[in-house]
């Protein structure tokens, strides 16, 4: 990412919000893309099955998710490498090539069920057949990486955050019960059933899944190359304080971004569809029909767009995590700032992947219930995966003398042990 100019003599406020922007990168994409398709329908299902009491969930992800992602970003900057390359530093290959296939599996799913959901959006607001605009999505996502050069590529990717703020637009178009919201933020209510704690686990696995991860830490790798005056920082101590302090505010407003979006989904449904008995969503067109008679046309229109318009902000971080991950494992030239002709094979894993996700996309698998349970499998696949973050972002062997401050680790130990007690506590209720 390009340096932040620094403030000249006499300069003006005028200049800080373009400062403020330039700062974001990796981290504010990463957290919009928490906000894909499989969270929209998370989100959804649980403003509508559980009300506003489900919001104080995202307060206490929040912290957990910063801790998370800032450690993965920290090992792709300080290294230079991906989180693959440093697994493999003091991991057996065969346990990296197990969290690889973990990677591979979440993310084909999750891409099948955005697919799916993108379709069955685009459907409701153009008629036609779902499957051939998730076929078209798909096509569309894969040419834009593989011949859209990276830097133009991020700035696409940029301005596609923008339209997470349909859903801000739907709360505005609903009457929202703000001081039960509010309430519902602050003092969350939980009972102890199987329906809620599948839905707290998915909340989790949508906004701490694997494929975040990945993504944040190869996007810094992504910038040090693209960017001359950028090196990794064991090799360049001096660009520490001004890079490191970039990945905290860029990290912290992308996760902070990510919740806050994810809020306002949950507020309107949980005030169109809980508020009047609508508790049970079957497909991502039910979800946007249901808001019709209750907050009009322009919420209907607004809830499928969204679902468009996130759908192609993640598409390209699932595909392009994935292949990143399974290139490197097998120390394949790769990188979306390489044309086609230097790294055929990453572009052709990342190809398959996307081609496996259109097929179980037009599937005809629910896509409610698809979206639903790949959080859910996230959420399960989430904990080695970020177990072998937390011991690489803390190892001296990988970071030379700039592992994870105690703090960050603290966070990030954290957000595993929640993960694992989530997944825990779901086989408990599942089987009880």
């Amino acid at each position: 990412m390009r340096t932040p100019p620094q403030t000249a003599p006499g300069s003006t406020d005028a200049e800080v919000p373009q400062r403020w922007w330039s700062k974001l990168g990796p981290g504010l994409i990463t957290g919009a893309a928490d906000d894909d398709p499989s969270g929209i329908a998370t989100y959804s299902q649980a403003g509508a099955q559980l009300g506003y009491g489900v919001g104080g969930t995202l307060l206490f992800t929040y912290p957990l998710m910063v801790g998370i992602q800032l450690a993965s970003a920290r090992i792709g900057r300080v290294t230079g490498r991906n989180l693959v390359e440093a697994f493999i530093r003091f991991c057996p290959r065969w346990l990296v090539a197990v969290l690889v296939l973990l990677l591979l599996i979440a993310n084909v799913i999750n891409l099948g069920a955005d697919l799916n959901a993108m379709g069955d959006a685009a459907a409701m607001v153009l008629h036609g057949h779902a499957a051939w605009y998730a076929i078209g999505f798909g096509v569309l996502s894969l040419l834009l990486q593989v011949f859209l050069p990276y830097d133009r590529y991020v700035r696409v990717l940029k301005w596609l955050t923008l339209s997470l703020f349909a859903y801000v637009g739907v709360v505005f178009a609903v009457d929202v019960d703000w001081p039960a919201a509010l309430r519902g933020l602050l003092l969350p209510s939980f009972a102890w059933n199987k329906e809620n704690v599948t839905t707290v686990v998915a909340i989790l696995g949508t906004t701490i899944s694997p494929y975040l991860f990945f993504w944040q830490a190869a996007q810094e790798v992504e910038e040090i190359r693209r960017v001359p005056d950028d090196h990794p920082l064991r090799v360049a101590p001096e660009q520490a304080r001004r890079q490191l302090r970039r990945l905290r505010v860029d990290t912290a407003v992308g996760m902070g971004f990510s919740n806050l979006i994810a809020f306002f989904m949950i507020t309107a449904t949980a005030a169109t569809l809980h508020a009047k008995g609508h508790t049970d969503i079957q497909t991502t067109a039910q979800a946007a029909a249901a808001l019709r008679p209750l907050a009009g046309d322009a919420a209907f229109l607004l809830f499928a767009l969204g679902v468009i318009g996130t759908g192609l902000l993640a598409l390209p971080v699932l595909a392009g995590s994935a292949a990143d991950a399974v290139a490197s494992y097998f120390h394949v030239r790769r990188g979306l700032n390489l044309p086609l002709a230097k790294a055929r094979s990453f572009y052709g894993i990342l190809a398959v992947a996307m081609a496996i996700g259109v097929v179980i996309g037009i599937s005809g698998v629910n896509p409610i219930s698809a979206l639903y349970w790949s959080a859910v499998v996230n959420a399960v696949i989430s904990v080695p995966v970020m177990v072998a973050v937390m011991i690489a972002a803390g190892s001296r062997k990988v970071m030379g003398d700039m592992p994870l401050s105690r703090k960050w680790k603290l966070l990030g130990w954290l957000a595993t042990a929640a993960m694992a007690a989530a997944s825990l506590a779901l086989l408990v209720v599942s089987v009880a």
